[in-house]
């Protein structure tokens, strides 16, 4: 399984089989990062132009046969706001933003010796399937349902946020303030 720099567990064996697409991927199929950042990479941003900006992964072209490990900018962080292993759905209160959030972004790759790059992979996971996978043999792909805990503390999530929608009448918050 892969490792952090500090050894725990990231919870799969190839980053890459949880990544869907490029976030400089755009819908018609080109690279964003060489249009938008061609001074980081000059080269890179060149060899994109002459193709007018096509990734070379999704590209139709079979002489790019490019996998999303081969491209130099490839990132994939998460997008979908549910826990990757158990599905828990995130439930932001926009009250406190002091308040922890039950889903924390999860990277599945980080640099290693026999790279020069490091591809950024991220999945969300609720914070209780973040630490069993980081301090324990647990898999993002285990097929399990949310701890009791992250139910209750979903649950208790949208009862404050129902009792911080209900709609009282001005007389009805008068008498509740003067006891008649």
């Amino acid at each position: 399984m892969e490792k952090t720099p500090t050894g725990t567990s990231v919870g799969v064996d190839d980053p890459y089989e949880h990544a869907t697409l490029c976030d400089h991927l755009t819908g018609e199929g080109t690279c964003r990062y060489a249009f938008e950042h061609p001074q980081h990479d000059p080269e890179f941003a060149r060899e994109r132009r002459t193709d007018e900006f096509a990734c070379p992964v999704v590209s139709d072209d079979a002489s790019a046969d490019w996998d999303w490990g081969d491209c130099p900018h490839f990132r994939a962080t998460a997008t979908n706001r549910e826990c990757a292993r158990c599905g828990l759905e995130a439930k932001p209160m926009q009250l406190d933003p002091d308040e922890r959030p039950l889903l924390e972004e999860h990277h599945l790759s980080y640099a290693d010796a026999g790279r020069e790059v490091s591809h950024e992979i991220t999945v969300y996971l609720c914070r209780w399937c973040h630490a069993k996978v980081h301090n324990s043999w647990a898999r993002v792909t285990d097929d399990v349902n949310p701890d009791p805990e992250a139910i209750a503390a979903l649950e208790e999530r949208r009862s404050r946020e129902q009792r911080e929608l209900s709609f009282d009448t001005a007389r009805e918050r008068r008498s509740g303030d003067d006891g008649h």
